[in-house]
């Protein structure tokens, strides 16, 4: 049975609409979607280099490796367009959403993690970056108070695989997609 025999018997499923657009779209248009799930340029050229995606499997799976060659000038670039825990971005829905663990906190807890950012911020030089989604606000406070006391060198590899589960999540919101944003 030929490709388009099995996608006209169904045996195929359609890619969904948001990793056809990405497919399809003018390189322009599909980098600037790459650069909404993560910052760094090499990442989002190694992905649209890559073009087309058959599936959202395969898609992830470039991602996953895009990440994890990632040197520590590209890493700099991709937490550069991630705000601090706590202070999503005004305006942003996806930093709010990621961050809707710190939302209902109370102000006490606010307080304590823009000192544990700022005290991370100077020991590392970057802001504080976990996968936010789904964990509370008590969570992201304890997993800063563990990582402050990493070396710089097992925090780096830390926010790498973090990066990697937030660029997983934005990319399969972004292949899902029905219409564009």
């Amino acid at each position: 049975m030929t490709s388009s025999t099995q996608r006209l018997s169904g045996d195929t499923p359609e890619p969904p609409a948001g990793l056809t657009r990405l497919n399809t779209s003018a390189e322009g248009d599909a980098l600037a979607a790459l650069h909404e799930v993560c910052a760094s340029s090499a990442w989002g050229s190694k992905l649209l280099a890559q073009r087309p995606y058959a599936t959202l499997e395969a898609l992830l799976l470039a991602g996953d490796a895009a990440t994890a060659e990632l040197t520590a000038e590209d890493l700099a670039e991709a937490m550069a367009g991630h705000p601090p825990i706590g202070r999503p971005r005004p305006g942003d829905p996806t930093s709010s959403r990621e961050q809707s663990g710190m939302a209902g906190a109370s102000e006490g807890l606010k307080a304590e993690m823009l000192e544990l950012n700022l005290a991370y911020q100077e020991k590392f030089g970057h802001v504080f970056l976990i996968c936010a989604t789904g964990r509370t606000g008590e969570q992201m406070r304890d997993a800063v108070r563990t990582r402050i006391g990493n070396s710089p060198e097992e925090e780096r590899e830390i926010v790498r695989t973090e990066l990697g589960k937030i660029n997983r999540i934005r990319l399969t919101r972004l292949a899902e997609e029905e219409s564009a944003a």
